[in-house]
């Protein structure tokens, strides 16, 4: 009976060691998030339907909608009450905003590049998509040899740019790029003329038309010249981090409630591509 106790007595003071040596194995972001109670995460403010501000100028959108479910389960598994920070970023300047930890995450329409991969992680992909090009109605572009000579609005420094560039090389066909800050002032420049064609991806070029003033005035090249898989930047090397958010996406694919939310942004457009079906499925990892 006395060794029985000793035995007891010794799984009890190890059990109470363990509590706090467990606490203590949390480290990189997920520490960085405990320890502040705070969930830092970066967002466009101009990439509709995936994220822009809403009627009280708070974020929304499907990426919006995807980082809140992380958000939540984050939340639950370090037991705290969250605090969440939304952090405006741009084009120019997200990665080095993840890369320099001034967001944990960053929540938007960033394709997930191999060479990205040397300056930042990405999570498991949040949407399939391919670069083309918005034009008004009225336009006469009705195939890649009316491009030639045209104006082409597009963002510096992104997969679009590279890809379009090559795209059109590769078509023999040259036109005058013209810079522009943001989706949003793609689209003005279209609106006032200044550019014949607005370049980006295929699921923003069609949140811009809808949520512009008078949508019937756009319209979509019949092209994609791209592939753009999206996914969430995350510091490099920090795997927990990662494994934490790839767990939460991968149980809103696997358990199919990624369907409401995909109907609430894109329900408008129709049914999800095969291509966006075969991803939800192939990244909905069994635990």
């Amino acid at each position: 009976m006395t060794s029985m106790k000793l035995i007891f007595g010794v799984l009890l003071v190890a059990l109470v060691l363990a509590g706090p040596a467990l606490s203590q194995d949390l480290d990189g972001t997920l520490k960085k998030i405990k320890d502040s109670s705070t969930f830092n995460l970066g967002y466009l403010e101009s990439a509709p339907p995936f994220s822009f501000p809403g009627p009280d100028k708070r974020p929304v959108g499907y990426s919006i909608d995807l980082c809140t479910h992380v958000a939540s389960a984050i939340q639950k598994q370090l037991g705290i009450n969250l605090k969440l920070n939304w952090v405006a970023v741009t084009t120019a300047n997200r990665i080095d905003m993840v890369a320099q930890g001034k967001v944990d995450i960053e929540c938007g329409t960033t394709t997930a590049s191999l060479s990205r991969q040397e300056r930042v992680d990405f999570s498991l992909m949040t949407f399939v998509d391919g670069g083309s090009l918005m034009t008004t109605v009225d336009s006469k572009l009705g195939g890649v040899p009316d491009l030639a000579g045209k104006r082409i609005a597009v963002i510096p420094s992104t997969t679009t740019e590279t890809a379009l560039t090559k795209f059109l090389k590769e078509e023999f066909v040259t036109v005058e790029m013209v810079r522009v800050k943001d989706h949003v002032e793609g689209r003005a420049a279209l609106e006032k003329g200044t550019v014949d064609a607005f370049a980006s991806d295929r699921g923003i070029l069609i949140g811009l038309a809808v949520t512009s003033k008078d949508p019937k005035r756009f319209g979509l090249a019949n092209l994609l010249f791209s592939y753009e898989p999206y996914g969430f930047m995350l510091r490099r090397n920090d795997g927990a981090f990662r494994l934490a958010v790839n767990r939460a996406l991968a149980e809103l694919y696997r358990s199919g409630s990624i369907a409401p939310i995909y109907d609430r942004w894109f329900g408008g457009f129709g049914k999800p591509t095969q291509a966006i079906q075969a991803m939800y499925l192939l990244n909905g990892l069994p635990e």
